[in-house]
């Protein structure tokens, strides 16, 4: 992967005390490179709009070449790509918001970044509700063929990354600390099985510590790399409701589940829609909001695509979202429940079905 700039010239520049992503891509607007833009004189530097004398001091100075050359060495260890706002493989979306991040450290399929993701986050201390309803609208977000964006914490983010793990569908976890410090760390083999199909990512170097200060700032990723988000079970202050307020203030859409009146983890969902948000009952409501602005298969259409018997479309045709159960099935197609069970297990091996516990069944 090739990069329009010098990684090392790049982060060299974004060590500069107080100079920040913003004054950064003016700077290389306006000398434009990076190269340039240390090398400039202060009267050079001065001439910029947002550039004092203090700070074009400290750009003179040429910025930590010690840590740039360390990183990149990290970066290679850890096979992680470097990606900076002006490559071609920087996310569209994320280019839209307010204060794009002008690196992205990258572990995975980095083309997972551009594709069409909602995220889904919620507290970290899920009810079953919660967790039931996040595996269910993860799978079938999955089912459009749509990516899963989530910030890997503890609790709903968790079940919904697992979920599109399993579904062999592409998921974005975005952290709050450098993708080689894995937070929680019980979620280390989760992040590894991500890395098949989708990305680790972060705009903090590498080796950075989890930081209470990350996570807001992981949270506007999340949001700007997303279509919507989607907010399912969230108490009154909860980090869930920060990626909300940046969804909105990046104009992307936000969904909320309802939840129960009485319950402390779903006082911020109900607020939310009470603010406005769009009520999410199932995964088509999503999907009706961002009509305009996907392009969508139906899940039916997309495993459809696999070759079935005339049995097996028999017995396929039969099933739905819901869950039925096998001798319901073996009624509706008139067929011997032992036949039905063997069309059953050929149909979950080529992915399009799905068995759930007392022998209930559902389309992938």
């Amino acid at each position: 992967m090739s990069s329009t700039f010098d990684p090392a010239v790049l982060l060299r520049l974004c060590t500069v005390p107080k100079i920040g992503s913003q004054r950064i891509r003016k700077l290389v607007a306006h000398f434009k490179t990076p190269e340039n833009v240390l090398s400039a004189s202060l009267r050079q530097l001065v001439r910029v709009d947002g550039i004092d004398h203090t700070l074009a001091v400290n750009i003179n100075k040429g910025g930590d070449a010690d840590f740039a050359q360390i990183q990149i060495r990290l970066m290679q260890k850890a096979h992680t790509k470097l990606i900076s706002y002006w490559d071609a493989e920087y996310p569209t979306l994320l280019k839209k918001i307010a204060d794009p991040p002008i690196l992205l450290f990258v572990m995975g399929n980095v083309a997972v970044l551009n594709s069409q993701g909602v995220a889904i986050v919620g507290t970290r201390n899920p009810s079953t509700y919660g967790k039931i309803m996040t595996e269910r609208l993860a799978r079938e977000l999955v089912g459009y063929n749509l990516t899963v964006i989530s910030g890997l914490a503890r609790g709903i983010d968790t079940v919904a990354h697992k979920v599109v793990v399993q579904e062999g569908g592409a998921t974005v976890a975005v952290l709050g600390s450098g993708v080689d410090q894995i937070y929680p760390e019980e979620n280390r083999a989760l992040a590894e099985n991500i890395l098949e199909n989708g990305a680790v990512v972060s705009e903090f170097p590498m080796g950075a510590k989890p930081d209470a200060p990350h996570f807001p700032r992981r949270n506007r990723i999340i949001a700007g790399l997303s279509l919507g988000a989607l907010v399912v079970e969230a108490g009154e202050k909860s980090g869930a409701l920060i990626t909300a307020d940046f969804a909105l203030d990046q104009n992307r859409e936000v969904f909320a589940l309802p939840g129960n009146i009485n319950s402390p983890k779903s006082i911020g969902c109900n607020r939310l829609i009470q603010q406005g948000a769009k009520l999410v009952v199932t995964v088509k409501d999503i999907i009706d909001e961002l009509e305009g602005q996907l392009n969508l298969f139906e899940r039916s259409e997309k495993k459809r695509s696999v070759t079935l018997s005339g049995d097996e479309e028999k017995v396929y045709d039969v099933l739905s979202d819901e869950a039925k159960h096998i001798d319901r099935i073996a009624v509706e197609c008139q067929m011997p429940t032992s036949q039905v069970l063997g069309l059953l297990l050929s149909l979950e091996l080529k992915g399009v079905v799905q068995q759930l516990v007392g022998k209930n069944f559902v389309k992938s």
